[in-house]
């Protein structure tokens, strides 16, 4: 048994059935239970939805709007590669387990359905849409347990097939450090996209390290350098750069996006988005 997966499950559950209340209510008009609106009749309006007891007392007919009943379909995908194995205890691995698998309870605890699609550099693993604990601790098992080191990931091969395997449309959660370039105008055209960038500080403000040998997360590569202020500013400027793109990308494509790093409250970060 992992005692460490299991604490990162028990922490994910917990915080979702302790502190998420109230179920989710759609903006969508439509069939349903939960009150929304009164409002006055207007023509092409369905004739079956007026409340005449209203509409005798007011003198006017009245439509008594209602939330959709819908269920959503939420799918957490996950783009993972060597570039994810950094940091203290290989953080922002771990975080995105956490994150992901917090989202997976969350939309367990709403009674919406999930699915969970990761891809790693030559395969894929993708659960059945499902109300299922099993499934959900399965990928959250799947995410926490990769190995990573040394694998690299082609990202657009990766969202082209995400893209594929998503049938129907969803809250779509796309989970990665995002230091590649990506298009996900695609799947926004379908689905509404939040991206999530996971990212440890020590990633985005090195410090000065002097004489160095760097080992490649992504490959065998290993070299000797000097990382001293010189090195260090022409890496957080093309970080920059790179982020400055990734986020105008994200915009223009109606992406909701937000930045997590490894040593921040997960659900509370979370909840910054609804």
């Amino acid at each position: 048994m992992n005692y460490e997966l299991k604490a990162l499950q028990l922490k994910a559950k917990q915080s979702i059935y302790t502190l998420l209340s109230g179920d989710n209510l759609s903006k969508l008009h439509g069939e349903g239970y939960d009150f929304s609106e009164l409002r006055e009749y207007q023509i092409g309006d369905d004739i079956r939805k007026i409340n005449w007891t209203i509409s005798a007392k007011l003198g006017k007919p009245y439509i008594k709007e209602l939330h959709a009943n819908k269920e959503l379909y939420i799918t957490i995908a996950t783009l993972m590669d060597g570039s994810l194995y950094f940091g203290d205890g290989n953080s922002k691995q771990k975080t995105l387990a956490q994150v992901a698998t917090t989202l997976a309870y969350a939309t367990q605890y709403q009674n919406d359905l999930f699915q969970g699609i990761s891809f790693y550099q030559e395969e894929s693993y993708i659960t059945p849409p499902t109300k299922q604990l099993f499934h959900i601790e399965a990928f959250s098992t799947q995410l926490f347990e990769a190995k990573l080191l040394h694998k690299k990931l082609n990202y657009q091969e990766a969202i082209d097939s995400l893209f594929k395997k998503i049938y129907k449309p969803s809250l779509l959660f796309v989970i990665s450090d995002f230091l590649e370039e990506v298009d996900l105008s695609l799947l926004a055209q379908k689905h509404e996209v939040i991206a999530i960038i996971i990212r440890d500080r020590e990633e985005e403000n090195p410090y000065n390290l002097g004489e160095v040998t760097l080992n490649s997360p992504l490959s065998q590569l290993k070299f000797d350098t000097f990382f001293g202020k010189r090195a260090i500013g022409q890496y957080e400027n093309r970080l920059e750069q790179h982020d400055k793109k990734l986020k105008k990308h994200l915009s223009t494509y109606g992406v909701e996006y937000i930045k997590m790093f490894t040593d921040e409250e997960i659900l509370k970060k979370l909840m910054q988005l609804f």
